[in-house]
């Protein structure tokens, strides 16, 4: 029960989303992997891929609709369905720590990492079957704050506090500018 919870809490949140994208003027659509056709059409790997080639926005939403499957790795093999360019992954903190910052104030923050690093440093930012996911599908995981209003905004311009796990070398933990 408590797993179809969670994907109905994500369909609340993918109205959410649409409603404020549309009021921006982008056209979006949700698509919700438990059906519910009043409120957004079911997920069709083809019906999304047409409505990306008009423009739209697609946000998926209720997971994979099965139990026992993370949101993470829902959004990891809807990124891969898709052969999305990225993950971006809007959570609590700012990026990926070597401790929770929540509970160290002295955590570092990393401003990129490889996949086998958050696997092997078992950095906790997402489950390992969706860093895999992501991995096998060469999809870099950009996470960032959710709760910073212009995140987002400075994220797409490629400013601002995120971090990006990708194949390759990993940087050391960010460092305070003075």
């Amino acid at each position: 029960t408590a797993d179809y919870m969670g994907m109905l809490a994500t369909v609340i949140n993918a109205l959410a989303l649409q409603n404020a994208l549309e009021t921006a003027g982008v056209p979006s659509r949700v698509q919700s992997a438990i059906p519910m056709s009043s409120v957004a059409e079911p997920y069709i790997r083809r019906k999304a891929i047409r409505h990306m080639e008009k423009g739209r926005v697609v946000i998926f939403a209720a997971g994979t609709g099965n139990p026992f499957f993370t949101t993470d790795t829902a959004a990891a093999l809807r990124a891969s369905e898709m052969g999305c360019d990225a993950l971006l992954k809007g959570t609590k903190v700012d990026g990926i720590y070597d401790s929770d910052p929540r509970k160290n104030p002295k955590a570092k923050r990393f401003d990129k990492l490889t996949y086998m690093d958050v696997l092997s440093k078992d950095l906790k930012v997402m489950d390992a079957s969706a860093i895999t996911l992501a991995r096998q599908s060469n999809i870099p995981v950009v996470v960032f704050s959710i709760h910073n209003t212009d995140a987002f905004y400075n994220l797409m311009r490629g400013k601002g506090k995120f971090t990006i796990v990708e194949e390759g070398k990993a940087k050391s933990p960010a460092k305070k500018k003075k």
